[in-house]
Order: structure tokens, then C-alpha cells, then sequence
């Protein structure tokens, strides 16, 4: 479609909102506003006029300042309380050093319409921008109490610093990742995304929600809001939560029975493992005859184990490593001496093992020889020795409980 047609037929463009819900109380907080156009008696999305690199920067914000001139009058006018989420590209609001943008929003403030109800969008791509400019005029924005998201959070794994120095109230997330994606993939992307929330403060917003499955993922991810067709349409009107495709709580209740049943299932398994382990402590003797001790204990891992060892409490292994090959363990004497105490949290669990003197069941992570996603079950033999058993990723895949 031709812009300048779009242009010079404003009164025929006009806003659709698309429900934003909350994640704590299961009701519509917000919409995001989407442009559409009136052509031929159907109403098209807007979408590939404001994502036309050849579309002059003006044009857009002439376009983009009509559509939230309507959706807040709107707003005021049916007294919906709400939140606005409004895109915006850096180039648009760089033209006249944000004021194009921040002016309109000045003067329906004085109308009721308070700042901090807008929640302006920007997609990471932005950040190929001049960003130092960019960064300051975001700054800008939120002494006026104006909340920044980052769309399309995890596109460029190299902005990280970037999204880290803005510090954004909320990072969106297209669930759509999930279908294009190896799940191993995306769950280490979220990992890393919500490692650097939690650093800065921000709430995880999941978009294009379209089925049960991304939905879970996101409330199982620390979403803190959702939005998607699964959940609502966009709509030229401002839907209630009555308006819902699906009723969000009984959803939600459905994800927590079943992770409850998970973490259940993992609970009895870490308790099995220890029975398990404290039967055949009559066999140890100390570390002077670990490699005896841990050979004595093969049997009763043999299904789920492929690999034991022992480690001292300073991360040094004591024995040798007892590794499964073809349903037969072999013994490699070389591991001893090994130091394992530099890894990510293995002083920490031990010094628990030490003090509460239970069994631990690691998260799944990948595992440096394999390269299998698999989990370690550990249990100190004493306040100074600890026993490592390490879980095969068959095991793992055949029992759901254990995975992810």
C-alpha cells in the first residue's frame, strides 16, 4: 500500500488493542496499540508500513502520533485505568529530540491521563542506533514516569550490556522462539535473560502466545505478563477480562498441579537415592577405601547412574572415576586429584550437605564430557566427603519429572 494513500486517509486508521494480562492477578492491565486501515471494506494491519525501511521517519511518526491520540482518548473516555504499551523505532523518536513524541503525552496528562500509565516499546534492533543518544533520551523519558520495554529481548545475545545499561522496566519475549528452536536453546537464552532481569530490576513480558505449551513455558519462566491470540485478538474495542479466549486461571492452576506432581516426583527420587546410598554405608570405610565403597554401590545405580566419583569438602576427588561403558563399569584411577570447586554453586551445595547432612539433586545442566543434559545426585558421606552420582540423560528423558 502506498504511504502517502495511508497519509492522506488518517480518518480511515484508526487503533486495535490487543489485551495485556497479569501474571498475579489473571486480569487484562493493559492493551498494546496496533494500527490499522480501512481499504476495500476490510481493516489491514499497519504493520508492514511501520516495518518498511523506505518509509520516511516522519510519515511514521505522523501516523504513530494519530493512533495515540485516539487510543488515549479512548481510554479516557470509557475510563479504562490500563496501561498503553505504544511501539515507537529510535529513528522516530530521535527526529526532534523526543518531543514529537513527549508533547501529546504532556497534553493529555493535563486531561487525566497520567505518564506512567505508558509503557513505550522499542525493539532491541534499535540498539544499531546512535544508542549513547538514544540511552539519554530514554532516560529523558522516565523522569516524566513514562516505563520502557524492550521488544524482541534475546534477537542480538551482543546487546546484553546495552539492555543492562538502559535498564528497561520490561523485557518482551516472543514465544515464537519456541517453535523456530532446539527447547535446550531457548531455555539457555531465558536463563541468561533472567539472570540480567533480576540483576536490573525488570519484568518479563511474553508476546505471540498461541497455545497451551508457550503459554506454560511462560508462566513457568517467570513471565510476569502475557499477550497473544491464545488469550485475546486485537480489537477496536478495549476488552475486559470477561472478554478472555481461555480462563486464565484455571490454566494456571492446571501448570501449578502438574509442576507441583513434577517437583514431587523429584523430591521422591532425591529421598530413594538416599535410602539407597545410606544402605550401603556399612561399606565405607573412609577415603582410604573409597574406590571399594563406590564400587560396592554400583549395583543400585546402575539403571540411572553413568558416572560416580567422590570429592573431599575442598572440591578435590578421592577416588577414581567409575564410569558405566556398554552396561559395564570401568574404572579410571587418572580422576583422582581432579578440583572440582571452581564450577557454579559446588562449594555452596556442599557446605547444605554439610549442615542439613541430606542428599541434593542438581538442576539439569550440560555436562562437560557428554555434552548431555544430565543431573548429578550428591550425598555427603561425612562432614568432609562427598559422593557424586550422576544421572544419565536416558534416565532423565524417560522420566519427565527429571527433565528441565
Amino acid at each position: 500500500m502506498d504511504p502517502l494513500y495511508i497519509l492522506e486517509n488518517l480518518h480511515k486508521v484508526k487503533p486495535a488493542f490487543q489485551p495485556i494480562v497479569s501474571a498475579v492477578k489473571h486480569t487484562v492491565i493493559g492493551y498494546e496499540v496496533l494500527g490499522r486501515i480501512q481499504y476495500k471494506g476490510e481493516w489491514l494491519s499497519l504493520g508492514n508500513f511501520f516495518h518498511d525501511s523506505e518509509v520516511p521517519d516522519d510519515f511514521k511518526a505522523e501516523v504513530d502520533g494519530h493512533l495515540l491520540r485516539l487510543a488515549i482518548t479512548k481510554m479516557l473516555e470509557s475510563s479504562n485505568k490500563g496501561y498503553l504499551f505504544i511501539n515507537r523505532n529510535a529513528r522516530q523518536l530521535l527526529i526532534d529530540g523526543g518531543e514529537n513524541f513527549l508533547q501529546p503525552l504532556k497534553e493529555f496528562e493535563l486531561q487525566g491521563f497520567p505518564m506512567d500509565r505508558i509503557v513505550l516499546e522499542i525493539t532491541e534492533h534499535d540498539f544499531d542506533e546512535d544508542f549513547d543518544v538514544l540511552n539519554h533520551l530514554l532516560l529523558y523519558y522516565k523522569t516524566y514516569g513514562i516505563q520502557i520495554a524492550v521488544d524482541h529481548v534475546g534477537a542480538k545475545s551482543s546487546n546484553i550490556d546495552r539492555i543492562r545499561q538502559l535498564r528497561p522496566h520490561i523485557l518482551k519475549i516472543d514465544t515464537g522462539i519456541i517453535r523456530s528452536h532446539n527447547p535446550e536453546v531457548f531455555q539457555d537464552i531465558i536463563y541468561t535473560l533472567s539472570v540480567l532481569a533480576r540483576r536490573i530490576g525488570a519484568r518479563f513480558s511474553y508476546e505471540n502466545i498461541e497455545d497451551d505449551h508457550q503459554l506454560s513455558f511462560a508462566w513457568k519462566h517467570g513471565g510476569h505478563y502475557y499477550q497473544g491470540y491464545q488469550l485475546a485478538k486485537p480489537d477496536f474495542g478495549l476488552l475486559s477480562n470477561a472478554d478472555l479466549s481461555i480462563d486464565i486461571g484455571a490454566k494456571v492452576k492446571e501448570f501449578t498441579q502438574r509442576e507441583k506432581s513434577r517437583i514431587s516426583g523429584r523430591l521422591a527420587f532425591t529421598l530413594a537415592c538416599e535410602e539407597k546410598v545410606k544402605k550401603q554405608l556399612s561399606h565405607w570405610q573412609g577415603p582410604e577405601k573409597i574406590d571399594s565403597f563406590i564400587e560396592a554401590i554400583t549395583c543400585s545405580f546402575h539403571d540411572l547412574s553413568f558416572r560416580i566419583y567422590c570429592c573431599n569438602s575442598d572440591g578435590e576427588q578421592v577416588s577414581s572415576n567409575f564410569r558405566k561403558q556398554h552396561e559395564q563399569w570401568e574404572v579410571d584411577p587418572q580422576a583422582a586429584g581432579s578440583h572440582w570447586a571452581f564450577r557454579p554453586y559446588f562449594l555452596e551445595n556442599m557446605m547444605q550437605m554439610k549442615t542439613w547432612n541430606k542428599g541434593r539433586l542438581s538442576e539439569t545442566y550440560s555436562d562437560i564430557e557428554t555434552g548431555e543434559m544430565i543431573r548429578t545426585f550428591s550425598y555427603p558421606l561425612s562432614d568432609q566427603y562427598f559422593l557424586f552420582i550422576d544421572i544419565s540423560y536416558s534416565f532423565i528423558s524417560e522420566n519427565d519429572f527429571l527433565l528441565f
